[in-house]
C-alpha cells in the first residue's frame, strides 16, 4: 500500500485510513497517545464544517439539485455517475455527502432525507464511513491512483449497501487517469456510486460528460447567504450588526463556504461583538458605500473627492485589486441598469437591496458613452494593480481619467 494513500486522522483514537481503497480503519492500540500535542487535538472545528448540514433540508439554495435528486432517492431512481458543477463553495461536496448518506441510510425516509438516527447515518456524521471514500483529484490525480480506486470499487461495501466514491476537482486528472476511470464510470459494480465534482467543466472530455447526469450549481444569493450567516453567529451566540453581516454577505460573491470563513475570521478576532465599521478594518474589505461614493464623484467629474475615497480605503487597509473589482462590478452593474431597468431584480438577488437603489440612482443620470469607456477602463485597472509598484497607482490614474472625460461630455452636452 503507498504510504501517500494514507490520510491520518487523530483524536481520541488516532486511526490510519486509505484515502483510495476504502479499507477499514485501523485501530490504534494506545487510543490515549496522539500524534499531536494535546492543546491541538482539541482544536474546534472551522464553522463550515462544525455546522455542515445534516440534511437536505438544512442546504441553502440549489433548490433543483436538491428537489431532483429527492425526488430520485423516493422513486429508488439512483444513478450510478453524477457531475456536480458550478463555482467553489456552492455545496457540490455538501450534497455528494448527503447523497451518500442517504442512499445507504437503513430506514429510508419517504422524503428522501436520510434519518440521521441508524448505525449508517451515525458513521457518515461521524465521518468515518468506510464506504464513503473521497478523493482529492488535484493531488492524485495520476493513472496509479485511478487504478488503484478501480481496484478497490470492485470490493462489495464493508458496512454500507452502496459504495459512494466523491472525486472533488476532477478537472484535474491527467488523460491517462481519465482512460484508467472511464471503463468503470460507464459500467460500475451495482454497489458503487461514483460523484464527480468540478469548478472547472470545461476541462472535462466529452466521455466523461456523457457517463455521468450533471447538475450544475449556482452562485447563491445576497439573501441565502445572509440568512445562513445569521443563523452561524446565533449558534455562537455572537451579537453581529446586521450590516456587518450584509458587508460579509456581499464579500462572499455567492459562495456560502467564503462567507462562513470570513464570520470565521470576524468571531476569532472580534469576539462574539463586530460592527460593519470593524469588518471593514479587519478584513480590508471596501465598504460598498466607499465604492457607491466614488463612483458618484466620478459621475459629478469630481476627481478630487473619488481620490480621497480611495484614499479612505487603502488607509483602513483596503486592497488596491478588490477595490478596482468592485469598481468595475459597480459601473458594470449601472451600465446595465441604463440598457435595460427591468435587469435590477437580477442584480438585486446578487448584490442587495442597498447596492441596486444606488446603481439604479446613477444609471439615470449616467451618460452611457462615459460608462462605455470607464467599464473596460477600471477591468484594466484590475490587473495593473497586481503588477503596479504603487497598488492604487492604475485606479487613480482611471479616475483622473474618466472624470476628465466626464468633463468634456458635460460640456458639450451644454453646449
Amino acid at each position: 500500500m503507498l504510504l501517500s494513500s494514507l490520510l491520518y486522522r487523530t483524536g481520541r483514537t488516532a486511526t490510519i485510513e486509505p484515502l483510495v481503497l476504502g479499507y477499514p480503519p485501523i485501530l490504534n492500540p494506545h487510543p490515549q497517545s496522539s500524534i499531536l500535542h494535546p492543546r491541538f487535538s482539541r482544536m474546534a472545528l472551522v464553522l463550515y464544517r462544525k455546522y455542515r448540514p445534516k440534511s437536505f433540508e438544512e442546504l441553502v439554495g440549489q433548490e433543483h439539485v436538491v428537489g431532483t435528486l429527492r425526488n430520485a432517492l423516493r422513486l429508488g431512481r439512483i444513478g450510478h455517475a453524477y457531475l456536480f458543477v458550478g463555482p467553489r463553495g456552492t455545496g457540490k461536496t455538501t450534497v455528494a455527502r448527503l447523497l451518500a448518506k442517504s442512499v445507504n441510510c437503513e430506514r429510508g425516509a419517504a422524503d428522501g432525507d436520510a434519518c440521521n438516527a441508524c448505525i449508517q447515518c451515525q458513521a457518515f456524521l461521524a465521518s468515518n464511513h468506510p464506504d464513503l471514500v473521497e478523493v482529492d483529484a488535484a493531488s492524485n490525480r495520476g493513472v496509479d491512483e485511478i487504478r488503484q480506486l478501480r481496484e478497490g470499487a470492485r470490493v462489495t461495501p464493508l458496512q454500507a449497501q452502496r459504495k459512494v466514491y466523491v472525486i472533488d476537482e476532477a478537472h484535474m486528472l491527467t488523460q491517462p487517469a481519465v482512460n484508467a476511470l472511464l471503463k468503470i464510470l460507464e459500467e460500475p459494480p451495482q454497489h458503487v456510486i461514483f460523484v464527480l465534482a468540478t469548478t472547472d467543466v470545461e476541462k472535462l472530455p466529452v466521455t466523461i460528460l456523457s457517463r455521468c447526469q450533471r447538475f450544475d450549481f449556482r452562485l447563491l444569493t445576497i439573501p441565502e447567504i445572509t440568512g445562513r450567516l445569521q443563523s452561524l453567529a446565533a449558534a455562537e451566540h455572537a451579537a453581529i450588526d446586521a450590516d456587518a453581516i450584509d458587508l460579509l454577505a456581499q464579500a462572499a460573491d455567492g459562495s456560502v463556504r467564503d462567507g462562513e470563513s470570513l464570520l470565521e475570521q470576524v468571531l476569532a478576532f472580534l469576539g462574539e461583538r463586530a460592527t460593519r465599521d470593524e469588518v471593514t478594518r479587519l478584513l480590508g474589505i471596501p465598504d460598498p458605500l466607499v465604492v457607491r461614493e466614488i463612483a458618484d464623484a466620478l459621475f459629478s467629474g469630481d476627481a478630487a473627492r473619488a481620490l480621497e475615497g480611495v484614499a479612505s480605503v487603502m488607509e483602513r487597509g483596503g486592497d488596491a485589486t478588490v477595490l478596482a473589482t468592485r469598481l468595475a462590478s459597480y459601473l458594470r452593474d449601472v451600465l446595465l441598469l441604463n440598457a435595460d431597468p427591468n435587469l435590477g431584480e437580477i442584480i438585486e438577488r446578487r448584490s442587495g437591496a442597498a447596492h441596486i437603489q444606488g446603481a439604479l440612482a446613477h444609471a439615470q443620470e449616467a451618460d452611457q458613452r462615459f460608462l462605455l469607456k470607464a467599464v473596460p477602463k477600471f477591468i484594466d485597472a484590475v490587473e495593473l494593480t497586481k503588477r503596479s509598484p504603487i497598488p492604487q497607482l492604475p485606479i487613480e490614474l482611471a479616475i483622473v481619467e474618466m472624470t476628465a472625460s466626464q468633463s468634456e461630455i458635460s460640456q458639450a452636452a451644454q453646449a
